[in-house]
């Protein structure tokens, strides 16, 4: 399951804009009639005709009166390109909190006359390397990046050297490689991580098993805050409860671990802690596939409150994220690093705090 997609004609302006880029419609070329798009992609005549107006706005297309609508010229483009462009990379668009987050920065970049350019690198550093090349080939004016794989360094810091280089304002959401010092506009991981074991721990829990994905920053955070919370209220932890998996992991590792814990004839586990809400209801079959039930013999807190937190019959007990206000946020920063004198742009981000959100997936351990 994931959020509610982006709208369609962001999807579709993305996907030409991939045309255009790989050479598979070249300046010049006639672009396919809107029922052609339509048709092949099964949306209205409505989506494409906003589609190509936000291409030909942005000086990549050009209609000619009776004959159809073309593929600029690069001297076209540029006469065209009067609004200022404005990259976003993260690690997914369509998938979980991302069009949310997406969502938010494109309407405060609307409101203030800037196009988007929209990059997802997969998770995958390589593709990391190749969205930042594709945005340095474009005439931008900043870039809104979160960063792959944050736990695990940096092997592309000559492009964000490049950016410097360049004086391209660019800042980063919801984590910042070490060693960089551009904003941050992130929520409190590791704020959340505690709070969320703080919760169960208060309930009477004290065999508690965590789950953080440790190849991002956030996740190791979210650990050292459940970590902490155990230290503080003098509550045992067993190393065994606690499981550390990577992107590549995330639906194994997590699930079968879980599976032998619930099997355990002593110290099992009463409640899990997961990274965030799509590893918690991916967690909640495997409490299911054994007869048991939430949060009558397992309570589960997530993280995020997506829209998965409420999707299941289960309504998860979950740690806030800004989502749309962070994007909108993260936007609003941009334009002012790009509009103000050098010597007055902002330097710092902003850090969320998380609330929890009580639902009816955690109960008292009798």
């Amino acid at each position: 399951m994931s959020e509610k997609q982006l709208p369609k004609y962001i999807q579709l302006k993305q996907e030409i804009l991939t045309w255009l880029q790989n050479g598979k419609l070249k300046p010049g070329d006639q672009m396919p009639s809107e029922n052609e798009i339509a048709e092949q992609y099964m949306m209205s005549r409505q989506t494409v005709r906003q589609t190509f107006g936000e291409l030909e706005k942005d000086g990549w297309l050009y209609r000619m009166q009776g004959k159809g609508t073309f593929v600029s010229t690069p001297q076209q483009a540029e006469k065209g390109r009067d609004v200022q462009t404005i990259g976003i990379i993260t690690t997914y668009i369509s998938d979980y909190i991302f069009p949310n987050i997406v969502r938010g920065a494109e309407a405060a970049l609307r409101e203030r006359g800037y196009r988007l350019l929209l990059s997802s690198t997969d998770n995958d550093k390589a593709r990391e390397r190749e969205s930042l090349e594709m945005m340095l080939s474009e005439p931008l004016s900043g870039l809104i990046i979160e960063p792959t794989k944050s736990a695990e360094g940096n092997p592309n810091l000559s492009y964000y050297l490049s950016l410097d280089y360049q004086e391209i304002p660019y800042l980063m959401i919801n984590e910042r490689y070490s060693g960089l010092q551009c904003p941050v506009m992130m929520i409190d991981d590791e704020e959340g991580g505690f709070l969320a074991a703080r919760h169960l721990i208060e309930l009477g829990h004290r065999q508690i098993a965590g789950f953080f994905k440790i190849d991002d920053l956030q996740g190791m955070n979210r650990l050292k805050g459940f970590v902490r919370a155990h230290q503080q209220y003098e509550i045992p932890l067993l190393p065994e409860n606690v499981v550390h998996y990577t992107t590549e992991q995330k639906w194994q590792k997590p699930f079968a671990a879980a599976m032998d814990m619930l099997k355990r004839e002593q110290a099992c586990p009463t409640a899990f802690v997961c990274y965030n809400d799509e590893l918690a209801v991916h967690l909640l079959e495997a409490v299911r596939s054994l007869g048991l039930q939430v949060p009558a013999d397992v309570s589960m807190v997530g993280f995020d409150d997506s829209s998965l937190a409420t999707a299941t019959e289960v309504k998860l007990t979950t740690l806030s994220h800004p989502k749309a206000e962070l994007g909108r946020e993260a936007a609003e920063l941009l334009i002012s690093m790009i509009e103000q004198p050098k010597g007055d742009q902002p330097k710092q981000g902003k850090l969320y705090k998380p609330e929890l959100i009580v639902r009816e997936s955690t109960r008292r351990f009798a």
